[in-house]
């Protein structure tokens, strides 16, 4: 298994898994891609089955990631995806049960069971056992600098504390997540854990990010990586959930007719990209529904065809805030599918169009028109007030708490469920005690508190302010990241 990037040339070189493991993104700013997609048959999907009934979820995960990984052993991939998931860690030992939500008609598929009680869980933490494998076997070293909208960096963190030949710097928005998602954070205070908070939006962490990643001497010199959803291991990681999510649902013996659809709250467009990427591999999944909130660039693109980001201006800060993002990463690795696999057609579109124009515009296009007959996208939103009224009535109708990014998807997931057949679940997103003041607007009480959070925001705290420039990062990480440490 080779892989390529999105905006590849003919004469780029493919590169192997742990390669882009530890590099994150492409040298040309693309995002890397299997050269193709490895398919599952009927037969592997029973197989698969049987593995997750009687080995369990981590055994499962190996046998799908073996697809993609042909330089890490089985036996030392097994033992990776052991301890990746695992209870304690997960608060379920089925790391990924699914649930009918009572009286909907719904699915809920439960991802929020990790450490930080977010999805983000289910890639750190198999993402965090690769890299301390990968740089062990290599010798090496590993500055980790990524964004996070409130979930990623939380989940990032509590995966690599700690770890041996690991540093991280985490970017997060000023001002724009919530109290406990920065307690979260803030309060680790391992010598290895960089928080740093932006004057800026998501968007700007997300484009600092990218800049260190752009600059090739840097880059080298203080082995910078990543672990936001521009790392292909992440998208991996979450494949395999897809996968647990239509054997949960399904009966023994069901086959490709036995369709299950899944809306996916997003804002950065990772999460249902692994949807789409187990789609293609032949996982029987039907409609994939993009949920986004009042920050709605992917629901444009989807109704419209046309895709234009905001700017940070024009990002507006929610009571969903994961998703308060108007630059969907991610997306490109679809429309480089959407294209043909064509590098310098989607090149064209994210290097040229968007500095040029702003946006680009793919409507009355044969790839537009293929969008749900031949990829099963279609789209909703939600405002503050749906959100509101989804987390009260479902609390009391069905006697279940959605923490806000969770009810965006139920709310859309309602909207459409008329028009899509057979099973729909909704993918989870966190555990409401994250957003204690919305769900307090909501239904006039806290979100339960697990014990492990207990008495988490009255912590210290350790963060660093950093105006929005790409040299005053660099110049941080040079002043606080200790080589090879």
């Amino acid at each position: 298994m080779r892989y390529i990037s999105t905006r590849r040339g003919p004469n780029t070189p493919t590169r192997s898994f742990s390669d882009i493991l530890l590099e994150g993104l492409a040298p040309d700013g693309g995002l890397y891609l299997p050269e193709e997609y490895p398919t599952l048959s009927q037969s592997d999907l029973d197989e698969l089955r049987i593995v997750l009934r009687e080995d369990g979820y981590a055994a499962m995960a190996a046998g799908i990631i073996s697809l993609f990984v042909d330089d890490i052993g089985a036996d030392d991939l097994s033992a990776i995806t052991a301890r990746a998931y695992r209870a304690p860690s997960f608060s379920d030992p089925q790391i990924v049960p699914v649930d009918a939500l009572e009286g909907t008609g719904l699915h809920l598929a439960h991802l929020s069971g990790g450490p930080t009680a977010a999805f983000k869980d289910m890639a750190m933490q198999l993402l965090g056992e690769l890299f301390e494998y990968e740089l062990t076997r290599r010798g090496d070293w590993l500055t980790i600098v990524g964004a996070t909208s409130g979930d990623t960096g939380s989940s990032a963190e509590y995966a690599l504390r700690g770890r041996e030949g690991l540093s991280v710097v985490m970017l997060t928005p000023a001002g724009r997540m919530t109290a406990f998602q920065r307690a979260q954070m803030f309060s680790l205070l391992d010598e290895n854990i960089v928080n740093v908070a932006v004057d800026g939006v998501f968007d700007d962490c997300q484009d600092l990010v990218k800049a260190v990643n752009m600059d090739a001497d840097f880059k080298a010199t203080w082995h910078v990586g990543a672990v936001n959803s521009i790392n292909w291991a992440r998208l991996l990681a979450q494949v395999c959930y897809y996968v647990a999510t239509w054997l949960r649902v399904t009966e023994e013996g069901a086959d490709a007719s036995s369709k299950v659809s899944v809306v996916v709250p997003s804002g950065n467009f990772g999460n249902v990209c692994a949807a789409h990427i187990a789609r293609q591999m032949g996982v029987p999944l039907g409609t994939l529904v993009v949920a986004t909130n009042e920050n709605d660039v992917l629901d444009e693109f989807f109704r419209t065809g046309v895709y234009r980001p905001r700017s940070s201006a024009d990002t507006l800060a929610t009571s969903s805030p994961s998703m308060d993002i108007s630059k969907a990463s991610n997306f490109e690795r679809f429309i480089f599918d959407l294209l043909g696999r064509d590098g310098d057609a989607t090149r064209a579109l994210f290097d040229d169009a968007l500095a040029r124009d702003g946006y680009f515009d793919l409507s009355g296009t044969p790839e537009f028109a293929s969008l749900r007959d031949t990829y099963g996208f279609t789209s909703g939103t939600s405002s503050h007030a749906d959100r509101l009224a989804e987390i009260a009535r479902t609390e009391k109708e069905s006697g279940y708490l959605l923490d806000p990014h969770t009810a965006d998807g139920v709310h859309v997931a309602r909207a459409l469920r008329s028009q899509i057949e057979g099973p729909l679940v909704v993918m989870e997103t966190a555990l409401p005690v994250k957003f204690a003041e919305t769900i307090q607007e909501a239904t006039g009480h806290l979100p339960p508190v697990p014990p492990r959070f207990e008495g988490i925001e009255g912590r210290e705290e350790r963060v660093t302010p950093l105006a929005n420039s790409a040299e005053d990062l660099k110049a941080l990480i040079a002043a606080r990241v200790r080589p090879g440490a």
